[in-house]
């Protein structure tokens, strides 16, 4: 009786949840197994409230805001990895394009994150360069192009990336001498190399696992495995 008084508390719950574009519920059991109800994932600690009616369940209300190029890491480090482009050479193109603002648009016309112009957009498939899961894969296919067009080098395809290619190929596949492109490479090329000197091993398993303390929801990250606690395995 009790667990179904539970389910119908929860369904009611799903059912009562704001409705979004893209809606999607995210749960998790911590070590007590306790069921944790979120609409977006626990990257911080998060305050926790009792569902009424239904004891084992809890909701979460945004806690910390998580720095934005965190934010973003999981979308940088997948679409990064399909194209073989550096994932700190991705964030550092962010970085300076926008400041991993996903509404930032240019004088020029340049959206989102990674600052794609409508055309470019529309040539890789972008339907909405203000999604950024859209952005992040657009921009980083287009970074793959342009490495490619130039035999892998990143000053290039960096030059190309902010001036257009034919500037590059007017001045004989070099860094044109404009200063503003100049500043752009100087500023991503460092970017990706302060980024670089801390990497991350790519393909270890970290396992996350929810824990509520005083009525927060705080995520644990850990390269082992956990015994008992439900858990869920990211990448970094």
């Amino acid at each position: 009786m009790m667990q179904r008084r539970a389910l119908s508390a929860g369904l009611l719950l799903v059912a009562l949840w704001p409705a979004t574009a893209s809606a999607q519920i995210y749960a998790w059991r911590d070590a007590a197994g306790t069921l944790v109800l979120s609409d977006r994932p626990i990257e911080t600690p998060t305050h926790v409230y009792q569902v009424p009616g239904a004891a084992p369940y809890v909701t979460t209300t945004p806690g910390n805001k998580p720095r934005a190029d965190e934010r973003y890491g999981g979308l940088i480090h997948t679409h990064a990895t399909q194209q073989s482009v550096r994932p700190e050479l991705v964030r550092a193109v962010i970085q300076v394009e926008s400041g991993f603002d996903p509404r930032a648009l240019s004088p020029k016309g340049a959206m989102g994150l990674m600052q794609l112009m409508p055309a470019t957009a529309r040539s890789l498939g972008v339907n909405d360069p203000w999604d950024p899961a859209q952005n992040i894969r657009g921009g980083t296919t287009y970074l793959r192009q342009l490495l490619d067009r130039y035999d892998g080098s990143e000053e290039l395809a960096l030059a190309a990336y902010n001036a257009g290619p034919g500037a590059v190929e007017r001045y004989g596949s070099r860094v044109p001498p404009y200063r503003e492109t100049r500043e752009y490479v100087h500023k991503v090329t460092l970017g990706a190399a302060e980024d670089a000197r801390d990497p991350v091993p790519a393909r270890k398993p970290i396992f996350k696992t929810i824990e509520i303390i005083d009525g927060r929801a705080v995520p644990r990250y850990s390269t082992v495995r956990p015994a008992l606690a439900t858990y869920e395995v990211v990448t970094r």
